[in-house]
């Protein structure tokens, strides 16, 4: 881990570091209040050990990681502290220097540390000598002049509303800056973030500048320099960004239309969502409608049509974003950890504006599914993309080239004790149950709520209330959908059956009727010191299936309890695979006893049945059944890449059997160079189009405009007269092609030399290319293919017969 003493900046050469008071202008805002972070202390044994795994593992890693890929050594380039060239792959790599350290700043205000703050002190110094005497930050820019990097431009802003993300790094620039004032009382950061915001606020606006950014963020940290300068002209730059977009742009950044126009959730899932995160601040703060009726349309379109049953959203990685309405593919789903985070920034600030549970509901599925596991056990391994299948080619990451992830969760996870309380003057809300004591300012007096629970692993729930002055008041409980028979808002995903357990609560051990309004128990009543509250919440395991729609979980079922749903990975099995089976539903499915991967969870055991693929392509069930466990699915690949599959068939055509022991099944396989597992090939899936990521595939990317192999060793000579081959084609939004010619070659001895075909090689798109020739017998096979000049290729399925 990075050694914080060895990277500071003397003393003595460190700004002068002021404090200043809070803005005090009172504003128009959201109706509901969040309970800061700040005022919320955890005491559980679910979120608390990951804070702090965050703060003793995550963050100290993610300065290290900046550290050794040159993000830091930029802002010493920049200003004058170093000499270099640009050191990073990307121009919005600055970004992430700002994430962490905002998420830095968060845990400081949970837990003090002098050698951290001294860190970002000297850190803050670094990136205030960056800074042009304008305000403008960009260290590419800075450093490279004209010859930034392409995606810059040639000059300021003029790529902006596509590739150069000046206005991005700007926004998290921002954030972190309020963030570490907040945490510290210091100005340094804060005062280089308002001297660039006033620069951009001069140049751009209506009359000037008239662009939007191409990857939105700044319309989110525009909004907290509003809060904390009280300065107008940051909310009306927010607002103009949002204004000024579209339409005729791209549908990739949701500059297609107006945004107030916008109804459907495409383009990429990041941008979409920090966009509505946006909107919905300029919402509360403008009381601009339109806003909010376009925001409240997406919603339920992403919610009904586009959303994982893990909460997670984008379905595809060619635009690392949406696909289309119900098209849910599992082993390829993208569900970027960014766009978790994103999403749930989005979904609480619709409930501050409505008051509405289903948004709670939502933002719980995500954190205890989608986003947890964007983030190992260990704190130190992650997942830039989240899939609900795999046949063991996806792997969690020590970093990554391209690092909004990891620097995102840096920041999310100290940030999360704000999202468990809330008030509307003296009414409390209770969103989300987790061991904690709040104490917080009513008009009405301080009232302190202390929260006991063993949440999620135990529904029973103690709230005790200790208000300053006796009064009336009502208190909100939120009764989680999944405790009222509604898997989620909508009819994508439904319970198989429905429980007639149903969630009790007792007021100082005295059980009532309690009326609900949005998903929440209202308890209104005279509260005074002592007063408890007992909420018990049956937590079964469930069955979920899917709207028939869509099509990739029809006649499977997926396992829930509580807020987590489940998945079975290959390491938990007698026998290391989980892909191949099928289970009745009808069955019970039993908690079973903690293990140390479940981490205080119970894991859930049934009985399943392999399907098996006969070489003549029938299926046969097997004779005997075997006992699967099942993990909560934000814990799987903590021990290693393998085999895990959530949505568990029925039947067994909705299987992936067991594939058929063809002679390129039990082929050692080789390439020059292709990606991905090999075992791909011969998996005996087949695609329904060239760009179906629902299997898997090997590609060459990169390469283009050369020749490349995969081969085939046999166990034994065989005898072969036919190949297909169906190839990997992403389309227009991708760098893989149909091939520009390919031929198989056979080994004889130790040459290869190309079959004699008995049909002329065909190159087709979206469907398997045959070519039969003389026969052979041989020791191997070796599939050449000739890649395209501006084009790289890939490979779904090669058949040998």
């Amino acid at each position: 881990m990075v050694n914080l003493k060895k990277l500071l900046i003397p003393v003595s050469i460190l700004l002068v570091l002021t404090s200043c008071e809070y803005n005090k202008k009172q504003i128009v805002d959201y109706p509901i209040t969040p309970i800061p972070f700040t005022k919320v202390h955890l005491h559980d044994n679910f979120w608390l050990p990951r804070i702090l795994k965050n703060t003793e593992v995550t963050i100290p890693i993610a300065f290290q990681q900046s550290e050794e890929t040159g993000r830091i050594k930029n802002f010493e380039i920049a200003g004058g502290l170093k000499k270099g060239s640009f050191c990073s792959k990307y121009a919005f790599d600055d970004s992430d220097v700002f994430k962490i350290i905002e998420g830095a700043s968060y845990s400081l205000m949970i837990k003090p540390d002098p050698e951290l703050e001294a860190y970002l002190d000297s850190l803050i110094y670094k990136i205030s000598l960056a800074q042009e005497d304008d305000g403008y930050l960009y260290t590419n820019r800075t450093i490279m002049g004209d010859s930034a990097l392409p995606m810059a431009g040639k000059k300021r802003w003029e790529n902006e509303s596509e590739h150069s993300h000046e206005l991005y790094n700007a926004g998290h620039l921002y954030e972190a800056a309020v963030a570490h004032f907040q945490a510290t009382g210091k100005r340094t950061l804060l005062d280089v973030a308002i001297k660039n915001a006033n620069l951009i606020d001069k140049e751009f606006g209506w009359g000037k500048i008239g662009k939007y950014p191409g990857h939105q963020e700044i319309e989110i940290g525009l909004v907290k320099l509003y809060r904390v300068t009280g300065e107008q002209k940051y909310l009306d730059l927010a607002k103009f960004f949002l204004d000024v977009r579209g339409p005729g742009g791209w549908e990739y950044n949701q500059a297609h239309l107006k945004v107030t126009d916008q109804a459907d959730p495409v383009g990429h899932a990041v941008r979409a969502m920090y966009m509505f995160s946006g909107m919905a601040d300029v919402a509360a703060l403008t009381g601009d409608t339109a806003y909010l009726k376009a925001i409240d349309h997406i919603w339920e379109n992403v919610v009904t049509k586009k959303m994982y049953i893990t909460g997670g959203i984008g379905q595809t990685g060619g635009n690392e974003g949406f696909g289309s309405e119900y098209d849910l593919p599992n082993m390829s789903a993208y569900c970027e950890t960014c766009a978790s985070i994103a999403e749930v920034l989005l979904n609480q600030r619709l409930f501050l504006l409505h008051g509405d549970s289903k948004y709670i509901d939502i933002m719980e599925r995500v954190l205890f599914n989608a986003l947890l596991s964007g983030v190992s056990l260990s704190g130190d391994l992650f997942f830039y993309d989240n899939p609900l299948e795999s046949n063991g080619q996806h792997e969690r990451q020590k970093w990554f080239g391209c690092a909004c992830c990891p620097s995102n969760i840096s920041r999310f996870l100290p940030s999360f004790p704000g999202y468990v309380y809330a008030h509307r003057d003296n009414d409390i809300y209770v969103n989300l149950f987790v061991e904690s004591e709040a104490s917080f300012e009513t008009p009405a007096g301080k009232i302190t709520i202390t929260q006991k629970s063993n949440y999620p692993v135990s529904g029973e729930i103690s709230i005790h209330v200790t208000p300053e002055n006796a009064g009336l008041r009502k208190i909100f409980v939120r009764i989680p959908g999944w405790a009222r028979n509604e898997a989620v808002p909508g009819d994508l995903y439904r319970f198989v059956d429905t429980s007639v357990a149903l969630a009790r609560i007792r007021i100082n051990g005295e059980e009532i009727n309690f009326d609900t309004q949005k998903g929440f128990a209202v308890l209104n009543r005279k509260w005074e010191r002592g007063d408890s509250i007992e909420v018990s919440l049956p937590i079964p395991v469930r069955k979920v299936i899917a709207n028939e729609k869509v099509a990739e979980d029809r006649n499977k079922f997926i396992l829930q309890r509580g807020p987590a749903v489940y998945c079975a990975e290959d390491k938990d099995q007698e026998e290391k695979s989980v892909l191949h089976f099928i289970a009745d539903q009808t069955q019970e499915f039993k908690t079973g006893p903690v293990t140390d991967i479940s981490r205080g969870l119970p894991v859930i055991g049934f009985t399943a049945t392999d399907i098996l693929r006969n070489i003549d392509g029938s299926l046969t069930i097997a004779d005997k059944s075997r006992e699967i466990i099942a993990i909560p699915y934000h814990l799987w690949a903590n021990r290693g890449p393998g085999e895990m599959i959530m949505w568990i068939p029925f039947v067994k055509e909705a299987a992936i059997p067991f594939p058929a022991p063809t002679i390129a099944y039990l082929s050692r396989k080789s390439s020059s160079g292709a990606k991905e597992d090999l075992n791909l090939i011969s998996d005996q899936y087949d695609p329904k189009n060239s760009n179906d990521h629902s299997g898997g595939y090997i590609h060459w990317w990169p390469q283009k405009d050369t020749t490349v192999w995969i081969q085939y060793d046999f166990q034994k000579p065989e005898t072969v007269s036919e190949c297909s081959v169906y190839w990997f084609d992403d389309g227009p939004d991708g760098g893989c092609r149909i091939p520009a010619g390919w031929r198989v070659l056979y080994k004889q001895g130790s040459d290869w030399k190309p079959v004699k075909e008995l049909l002329d090689y065909t190159t087709t798109k979206d469907t398997y290319d045959k070519v039969k020739f003389e026969s052979v017998r041989t020791s191997a096979l070796r599939l050449e293919v000739q890649l395209q000049k501006e084009f790289s290729g890939g490979v779904h399925e090669w058949v040998v017969k």
